[in-house]
């Protein structure tokens, strides 16, 4: 009998967000034939929680009686600590039998570090002086008002300082809380930056 894994992305307006979870679903099942997955967004897309979860459980019911969710949030902000809990806590009522369980976030750890450094790498490769004396780095979130999903955020820019050789690396959000991103473009050209690499964090496009 097959584990039920359902993955719950944030969902998106643009299409191409939303087809790359599927993508990310198709990899994962061909990387582990022995879980049944399943998808589901919390907004912006056709199959949102409470269709998911239901769909997830349908299939628990015949075989382990047990679901895995697993959210794919970088940083535990409204929907991590709310729109997820509540669905799941809905599911549990309508399906008594079925047990569901939540893994964490994925979060700030070494894992998501190497990535941003192996990007600012890849960034810094394509540049005809690749100096970090006079290259800043931005790492550019989507924003949250929640202060400590801000603060995973601000983590993240700070392990990255320390990992590499530039002088300045800035934190930066395209919306909901400050600073934005042209606001920090402007603050590093002022301090000298003659080449700036926008680092975005997000997982999906």
């Amino acid at each position: 009998m097959k584990d039920t894994i359902l993955l719950v992305g944030h969902g998106s307006r643009e299409g191409a967000g939303n087809i790359a979870i599927e993508k990310f679903a198709t990899q994962l099942r061909q990387r582990h034939p022995n879980w049944h997955i399943e998808v589901c967004f919390i907004e912006f897309a056709p199959v949102l929680l409470k269709k998911g979860f239901d769909h997830a459980a349908a299939h628990a019911a015949t075989a382990t009686g047990k679901v895995l969710v697993l959210p794919l949030i970088l940083n535990a902000a409204g929907h991590m600590k709310g729109d997820i809990p509540r669905a799941m806590q809905a599911a549990r009522e309508r399906h008594p039998h079925v047990q569901f369980d939540c893994a964490p976030h994925v979060g700030a750890n070494d894992t998501m570090l190497q990535i941003v450094r192996r990007n600012l790498t890849n960034a810094m490769a394509q540049l005809d002086v690749p100096d970090p004396s006079t290259t800043g780095v931005i790492v550019l979130g989507r924003g949250s008002s929640d202060r400590k999903a801000n603060g995973e955020m601000a983590k993240m820019a700070r392990w990255l300082w320390e990992e590499c050789d530039h002088e300045l690396v800035d934190l930066a959000f395209t919306g909901i809380t400050y600073p934005r991103l042209e606001r920090v473009v402007q603050r590093q050209v002022q301090l000298g930056m003659s080449q700036i690499v926008v680092l975005p964090y997000y997982l999906f496009t």
